[in-house]
């Protein structure tokens, strides 16, 4: 059997790695690269640290309006699956890179099997929502990282072809947060010393097209109690340009540290040692919650409501002084439980056995 992979995007490339792994072991994968995300330091350099192969095909679509980037995307995803003629497409999460991928195989009948099904925020002016209930409803394999995502589905008459198999990034985790602590020098490297300083990360439009959020957001990070690490994502940079609040990024005594954004093994080796990590990303939600760190989602609602109902994740909207306050607290944060929410890192061996079927 032939498998495409589309992948486009940094959080696609984490959790495709695990699955590739396991796929390879009894099928061929064929790996179709969108470009959406094209910067060495968002692409390349995942490849490179996780062992990922090289994409068999670059599109090179690059960064363009939403409608744009998705007819692109669409047109040449579409030229591929015509010529490779897979068994089935696999895609991974919410971009456009998924939503695309998903048209153009179920367009073509090609089976679609959408990794991290059944995940809403319930908030339709984010573009990752729209993306997620429509290739919910296009896929055949429907993998599902709790129960939660699953009753989500029965709710939107979705119950065929859906597994319960855990998230696939906690497999990531457990294979490359060892690797991290090996290889990385990133905190040698910045002068840091472990658990004396906060790890952030901006980059939903939400925040990012919103000029009052994200003044906000900066102003609440450079009034930190610590000193704050900001990768720097290049839609965050765009938009600080473009609002002209580079002046901010220098307040709070020089507390926040402005660097480019990382390769996966140097932000997990920057994201375990960390106090508190303040994210508005899915993924790195959920990144603290397998290495043990307490998080605060700079948002208003997030897709991985298991992580806040544990206490380990707390919502935070764009308010400067709740943003200090909620970090206050998690900086003296006491350990409760924390339980296994999705799975036990295996979820890639469950999948390729469902698929095996």
């Amino acid at each position: 059997m032939r498998f495409v992979t589309i992948v486009g995007a940094r959080p696609q490339f984490i959790k495709a790695a695990p699955l590739s792994i396991e796929l390879r072991k009894l099928y061929t994968e064929f790996i179709v690269h969108t470009g959406q995300h094209y910067d060495d330091n968002m692409s390349d350099v995942f490849f490179r640290d996780m062992n990922i192969p090289p994409p068999d095909r670059h599109l090179g679509v690059g960064s363009g309006s939403h409608g744009a980037q998705t007819a692109t995307m669409l047109e040449r995803i579409e030229q591929v699956l015509e010529e490779v003629r897979p068994d089935a497409v696999i895609i991974y999460g919410d971009t456009n890179s998924t939503v695309a991928g998903a048209l153009a195989a179920a367009k073509l009948h090609i089976p679609v099997a959408h990794v991290e099904a059944g995940l809403r925020s319930f908030d339709r002016r984010m573009p990752e929502e729209i993306n997620r209930v429509v290739v919910d409803h296009l896929s055949t394999w429907l993998f599902s990282p709790s129960q939660v995502s699953v009753r989500q589905l029965a709710t939107e008459g979705i119950t065929q072809g859906v597994y319960n198999v855990g998230d696939i990034m906690a497999d990531s985790v457990r294979l490359f947060a060892p690797l991290a602590r090996q290889r990385s020098v990133v905190l040698d490297r910045l002068g840091l010393n472990p658990g004396q300083y906060f790890v952030a990360t901006v980059h939903r439009a939400a925040n990012t097209d919103d000029a009052a959020r994200l003044a906000g957001i900066i102003k609440g990070l450079c009034s930190a109690s610590k000193p704050v690490v900001f990768p720097l994502h290049p839609r965050t940079r765009t938009a600080i340009q473009r609002h002209e609040y580079e002046t901010m990024l220098h307040g709070g005594d020089g507390r926040l540290t402005v660097i480019e954004p990382l390769g996966y093994l140097d932000m997990l080796q920057l994201q375990q040692h960390a106090a508190v990590i303040l994210t508005d990303s899915g993924g790195i939600q959920k990144e603290a919650y397998y290495l043990g760190v307490p998080c605060i989602t700079l948002r208003d609602e997030t897709e991985w409501v298991e992580t806040v109902e544990s206490g380990w994740n707390r919502l935070v909207g764009p308010d400067p002084q709740a943003i200090v306050s909620a970090a206050e607290d998690m900086v003296r944060f006491t350990e409760i439980p924390h339980p296994l929410l999705y799975g036990d890192g295996h979820t890639a061996e469950q999948i390729v056995k469902v698929l095996k079927k």
